[in-house]
C-alpha cells in the first residue's frame, strides 16, 4: 500500500508531476516479485487501494470508514493488472515478454480506470494521466487520446524501466530504455508538431472567490460584493463558484431583479449558480446566465455526485445518511450539456463533479462552445487536496477538447487555462477575492475530439487478449518470450 500511494504525490498539492513517470517502478517491482501471480494480484489490489486512499483521504470527513470499503473496491479492479504483471515480467525476463508487458499492462492499467470512470462508481477521480496537468508538454497526447492516452503512456514508460532494472543483460536494458523514451517523447512530439490553436479573441473573464460561507445569504451577498468591485474593467464575463445563489430565481424575482441590476453594473453576464428547491418540486444544481435584462439561459448538472448529491438505490443505501453526510435528498439531473451565450461569447458550462468527464467537455465543444466554464463548491473539503486536484482537472478536459477552460470555485482553488493547457490564472483556497484573466479563444478541433475513446476500447481488446494468451502453462510447458 505505502509503494502503489507513491505515485500520489504526482497530483496536486504537490503536483510532483514528473513523479508519476518513475513512481510505479517500485510497486511493479514489488508485484513482479511476489510468489505466485495470485499473490501478485493481491499486492496489486493494496497498492491501488492505497493510491485511491492517498488520493482521495479527504473523503473521510464524508464517508468515514465506507473510504476503506471504496478503496478496496476501486482497487480489486487492477487484480487482472498484478496478474498480468507477475507473468510477464517475474523471472527470467525475457525481452519478449518485456516488450509485451510494456502494451499489455498499460491497457489493463487503462481498461480498469475505464471501469472506475463509470458515473455510478463516482467517476475516474485521479486518474494517472490527469497527474501532468501542471505540464502542458506531456498532457498534450490528451489531445490524441485523451486522458486514457496520457495514463497509458505513463504506464508504459513505468513498465519500461521496471523492465530496464530486470534485465540483466545489456542489450535487455537498452531495448527497455529506448522504449520508455519513445513512449516518454509522444507528448512533447505533438505539443511541438502538432497543430496550434486558430487564432482568436481575447475575453476577459471575472472569477469570483468569495471563501467558505455557511449561509446561503450571506454567500451571495459576498459574490455581489466582489463582482461590484470589479466594474468598469472591461468585463466579457463573471463566474461565481456553485451553489452560490441559494434561492429560486423564478420563485424570487426580486433577487433575479438585483442579479441583473449588477450585470448592469459591471457591463457584463453573470453565470451564477442556483442551490434550490424548483417551484414544480426538486433540487437542481442549475448554472443560469444572467444578463442586464435577466436571465439569459440555465444549464442543469447532469451528472451527480453518488451520496454526496443522490444515495444510488436509496431503498437500500439509505440507512447511511445516518451514519455520514450522504446527501438527505437527492438532487435531480439534467438532460445534457448545451451551449449559453453571454453577448457574443458561446460558452459550455459544467458543474463541479463534471470536471471528471471527458465526454461532456467534448459535446460542449461540438455543440460549438468557445470557452469551457466549470463551477465548483469544495467547502466540504476546505484546505485539503481535493480543492487543488478538482481545479487541475479543467487544463486536462482544455487539451482534450481543444477549447480554453475556466474554473471559479466558491472557496477555491479557482483556475484558468488555454487549449492547450497554459495555466492562465490561478487562486488558492486560502484567498478570498476576484481574479480577472485574459482568455484567448484559441481552439482546434483535436483527434480526441473527432475519434473519442478509441483508447479504452483498445485496451479492452489487449487486456482480451493477454489474459487468453497467457493463461498459467500446463505442467511442462514453457511460457514463451
Amino acid at each position: 500500500m505505502a509503494v502503489g500511494a507513491l505515485p500520489a504525490l504526482a497530483f496536486p498539492a504537490p503536483s510532483w508531476w514528473w513523479l508519476a513517470w518513475f513512481g510505479l517502478v517500485p510497486l511493479l517491482l514489488v508485484v513482479r516479485a511476489a510468489p505466485t501471480p495470485w499473490e501478485a494480484s493481491a499486492r496489486a489490489w493494496l497498492g491501488v487501494a492505497g493510491f485511491v486512499l492517498a488520493t482521495q483521504y479527504w473523503l473521510v470527513t464524508f464517508v468515514g470508514p465506507l473510504l476503506a470499503v471504496m478503496a478496496a473496491g476501486f482497487g480489486a479492479l487492477w487484480l487482472p493488472w498484478g496478474w498480468l504483471a507477475h507473468r510477464l515480467l517475474s523471472a527470467p525476463a525475457g525481452l519478449g515478454r518485456t516488450v509485451a508487458a510494456m502494451v499489455v499492462l498499460p491497457s489493463a492499467w487503462v481498461a480498469a480506470d475505464a471501469v472506475r470512470s463509470w458515473p455510478p462508481l463516482g467517476g475516474s477521480w485521479a486518474a494517472l494521466g490527469a497527474s501532468q496537468s501542471a505540464q502542458p508538454v506531456t498532457l498534450a497526447s490528451a489531445a490524441l487520446g485523451g486522458v486514457w492516452l496520457t495514463s497509458f503512456l505513463v504506464v508504459a514508460v513505468n513498465t519500461a524501466l521496471a523492465g530496464a532494472v530486470v534485465h540483466r543483460g545489456a542489450s535487455g536494458r537498452l531495448v527497455a530504455l529506448g522504449c520508455a523514451a519513445a513512449f516518454a517523447a509522444v507528448g512533447p512530439a505533438w505539443y511541438l508538431l502538432g497543430p496550434p490553436p486558430a487564432g482568436g479573441p481575447t475575453v476577459r473573464v471575472a472569477l469570483v472567490q468569495p471563501g467558505d460561507i455557511t449561509d446561503s445569504g450571506a454567500r451571495q451577498a459576498a459574490s455581489e460584493e466582489l463582482t461590484a468591485s470589479v466594474a468598469g474593467q472591461r468585463l466579457d464575463l463573471v463566474v461565481w463558484g456553485e451553489s452560490s445563489v441559494g434561492s429560486d430565481l423564478g420563485s424570487h424575482p426580486e433577487v433575479s431583479a438585483r442579479l441583473a441590476a449588477l450585470s448592469r453594473r459591471v457591463g457584463a453576464d453573470l453565470l451564477v449558480n442556483v442551490d434550490a428547491p424548483a417551484p414544480g418540486g426538486g433540487i437542481y444544481k442549475s448554472a443560469v446566465l444572467i444578463g442586464p435584462g435577466g436571465s439569459a439561459g440555465t444549464y442543469r448538472k447532469t451528472r451527480l455526485v453518488p451520496f454526496g448529491e443522490y444515495v444510488p438505490l436509496r431503498p437500500l443505501f439509505g440507512w447511511l445518511t445516518r451514519h455520514s453526510r450522504a446527501a438527505a435528498e437527492d438532487r435531480q439531473r439534467g438532460t445534457g450539456p448545451i451551449v449559453l451565450h453571454a453577448g457574443a461569447l458561446a460558452i459550455g458550462p459544467l458543474v463541479s463533479y463534471e470536471t471528471l468527464f471527458s465526454d461532456l467537455a467534448r459535446r460542449e465543444a461540438q455543440l460549438g462552445a468557445e470557452l469551457l466554464v466549470y463551477q465548483s463548491s469544495t467547502s466540504s473539503y476546505q484546505g485539503s487536496w481535493a480543492q487543488p486536484q478538482l481545479a487541475a482537472q479543467p487544463a486536462v478536459r482544455a487539451v482534450e477538447a481543444g477549447r480554453p477552460a475556466v474554473h471559479a470555485g466558491l472557496s477555491g482553488d479557482s483556475s484558468a487555462f488555454d487549449a492547450q493547457g497554459h495555466r492562465l490564472a490561478w487562486l488558492p483556497s486560502k484567498v478570498r477575492g476576484v481574479t480577472v484573466v485574459s482568455v484567448p479563444l484559441g481552439a482546434r478541433v483535436t483527434p480526441y475530439q473527432r475519434l473519442g475513446d478509441w483508447v479504452p476500447v483498445l485496451a479492452f481488446v489487449v487486456l482480451g487478449f493477454a489474459l487468453v494468451r497467457w493463461q498459467r502453462p500446463a505442467r511442462g510447458a514453457t511460457l514463451p518470450g
